[in-house]
């Protein structure tokens, strides 16, 4: 057994370098955040890049699954969705680079995670979260959260004046108090559509991707399975707030990739590299300054 678990796989196993290679990148990327887990598990995702023997032995990722979950015991409940699906992942790899078929294995593990994710997403807005469908949900996000500010800004047609009346208006107050004053509230239609849009538009989207993933079978179901993934994570990640999740999606859409699909191949590594640009690149914060000239 430990045989197997120290053993690097070959190439021929079928299971791209680069979704190893694009794993270790996102551990790089969003560090575990708690100083002694993050040196070994820094470390190790170096030398996951560096040395191939690393990147493809099972007990590489066996170990960072653990460090993951140690991480999510540690800060326990305060860490984000992404990282529960991240110690999941590293667990499939380590799991599949160890199975007699690991490509097959890493593939179809892949599917059922990102199928049962969505599908418990879209379980929680569309049916248990009345103030997400009636959009609440984001028509207060998108004037409360500073990380939405810019492009309600942009896209949503306010002002910094509006926004920051818009704010006052929200604060919460002692109960039973009120303001003998309050400020004005302005919701231009520009706003109320963006949230519309953000709210029908990522929960249809996850619906999709959803319900491709659980269903089995390739060609077209695989085709559309593969372009609802890209899609959402082309338009969701450029506003929000959660590079990580996106490009952990990437890497595991890539998992699920033929051989021979080499176009398929080189647009997941393209939308893994969007959403970095996305993520270090303040486009909304500049066409916020921009038009407020």
């Amino acid at each position: 057994m430990w045989t197997r678990l120290l053993r690097s796989t070959s190439d021929q196993d079928g299971v791209p370098d680069s979704v190893l290679t694009l794993t270790a990148i996102v551990l790089l990327l969003r560090p575990l955040d708690v100083w002694w887990l993050t040196p070994f598990a820094l470390a190790l995702a170096c030398l996951s890049l560096i040395l191939r023997s690393v990147r493809r032995a099972p007990i590489t990722w066996l170990v960072m699954a653990t460090l993951v979950a140690a991480r999510i015991i540690v800060v326990w409940p305060l860490s984000d969705n992404h990282i529960y699906l991240l110690a999941y992942w590293c667990l499939a790899i380590g799991l599949a680079l160890s199975s007699p078929a690991p490509a097959a294995t890493l593939s179809t593990s892949s599917r059922w995670m990102l199928g049962a994710a969505f599908g418990l997403a879209v379980l929680w807005k569309g049916v248990l979260s009345p103030d997400y469908v009636d959009g609440r949900f984001f028509r207060v996000t998108l004037l409360t959260d500073e990380r939405f500010a810019d492009a309600s800004l942009v896209l949503g047609g306010l002002s910094r004046d509006q926004m920051a009346l818009n704010r006052q208006f929200l604060e919460p107050l002692p109960e039973g108090a009120a303001l003998l004053e309050p400020p004005a509230f302005v919701e231009p239609p520009r706003l109320r559509a963006f949230a519309t849009v953000a709210t029908w538009g990522g929960l249809v989207l996850e619906a999709l991707v959803a319900l491709f993933h659980l269903l089995p079978g390739g060609g077209r179901i695989a085709a559309v399975r593969h372009a609802a993934l890209l899609t959402f994570c082309a338009t969701t990640y450029a506003l929000a707030p959660v590079a990580g999740f996106g490009w952990l999606l990437a890497a595991m859409g890539l998992a699920q990739c033929q051989a021979h699909q080499r176009a398929l191949h080189g647009a997941y590594v393209a939308v893994f590299v969007l959403i970095v640009l996305y993520a270090e690149l303040p486009w909304a914060g500049v066409l916020a300054d921009w038009t407020a000239r």
